[in-house]
């Protein structure tokens, strides 16, 4: 099977989100079948917001999993880039399924047309931005490219997958002309390397993610002030500078000084260090479409508290977190019963969850099924 993966960005690129990590470990989970042949066509752009793009070794570049990325040069705005288009025929007609990650992105219109014109079936991986918030921008703009993109999609031919189930039953009325499917982003199970730091008097808590509004920091920021006993907490991530200068004024309004630190955008070796040496990580997010960041915080044994806008409220059933209202009062009372309960015995019951569901092998296999029923169904 000829798989195409088309998305405006790839790893090593690091300031994209989630899905230009997701998005590598499904296709390392994808090469490691040996009836598959995975290209992925993408730009070199670092991020939306810088005018950085990664370096390029060669062209195309092999992955140590054996599959072919080709970065194309990226020119303007997010991903806008005449060679990727360029290449988009000729290796749309290689493929025998077409896999499209992200929305309102410079690839997303131009592939589904490609798709439709070819007749080639495909996977849509909108990665949560057909959601809607009371904070969403830009309302106008997205309906009209989201009534494109739908007229676009050959009811027959194009897959949506979602995440969960909240953002297919988002999702999904915003596309009709597609067909949805549920499978949820897979996690590396990292080892711990002899164990995770030991609590040490103050309750450590960790927030890893974009500096945004929609992740719900402030009341985050305003639950600290609530909570009994030493806390403090490590916010790692970076945004727009006048919203993280509108956080830092908040610390210092609060008088969190000295408990809240801010550390910037993080690699992966400082997230790994990150995570073993805290206590809880807290998503207080208001939307999320899956939230990678608390599957990878189970897979290194550190419990949860995660905000009901977010599709992770089987942490209370599983007993490795809490799922509550994203207010400063819930926020507050759910970390404080945490740091009495026993935090080992909770991480790890989560980190086995991760081990039995979201493993990324068990998630390919997922994804294969709905390539093969794709191209069964279209011929």
């Amino acid at each position: 099977m000829k798989v195409l993966h088309v998305t405006p960005a790839f790893y090593p690129a690091r300031n994209w989100g989630g899905f230009a990590h997701s998005v590598p470990g499904l296709c390392d989970a994808l090469a490691r079948n040996s009836d598959i042949e995975l290209r992925v066509l993408t730009t070199d752009s670092d991020g939306p917001k810088t005018r950085k793009n990664i370096p390029v070794k060669a062209f195309p570049e092999k992955f140590p999993a054996g599959y072919e990325v080709y970065y194309c040069r990226r020119l303007l705005a997010q991903s806008v880039s005449l060679e990727l288009l360029t290449r988009l025929w000729s290796m749309v007609r290689w493929a025998d399924v077409v896999h499209l990650t992200a929305t309102y992105s410079f690839p997303t219109i131009p592939t589904l047309l490609v798709c439709r014109i070819l007749r080639k079936p495909a996977v849509w991986s909108p990665r949560g931005a057909l959601q809607r918030w009371q904070g969403t921008t830009r309302a106008r703009a997205k309906s009209v490219w989201e009534r494109l993109s739908n007229a676009l999609c050959d009811p027959e031919r194009v897959v949506m997958h979602t995440t969960s189930e909240e953002e297919k039953n988002e999702s999904w009325p915003r596309m009709p002309r597609t067909q949805p499917r549920v499978i949820h982003n897979g996690v590396n199970l990292p080892g711990l390397n002899g164990g995770r730091s030991q609590r040490n008097g103050s309750l450590r808590l960790l927030y890893v993610g974009r500096l945004h509004p929609i992740k719900g920091i402030e009341n985050l920021l305003r639950a600290l002030v609530l909570i009994k006993g030493e806390v403090s907490l490590t916010l790692c991530g970076d945004g727009d500078l006048h919203y993280r200068r509108s956080l830092e004024s908040l610390v210092s309004e609060l008088s969190l000084v000295g408990r809240v630190t801010f550390r910037g955008a993080i690699d992966e070796a400082t997230k790994a260090r990150q995570f073993l040496e805290a206590d809880l990580c807290v998503v207080p997010s208001f939307k999320e479409n899956f939230s990678l960041v608390v599957a990878e915080s189970l897979s290194y044994a550190v419990p949860v508290v995660v905000g009901d806008g977010t599709p992770w409220k089987q942490v209370d059933q599983i007993g490795c977190g809490r799922c509550v209202q994203n207010s400063p009062d819930e926020l507050a009372k759910a970390i404080e019963a945490l740091g009495a309960a026993p935090l080992t015995e909770m991480g790890l019951r989560g980190r086995d969850w991760m081990q039995r569901e979201f493993g990324w092998d068990v998630v390919a296999e997922q994804m294969l099924a709905t390539y093969r029923e794709l191209i069964q169904q279209s011929r």
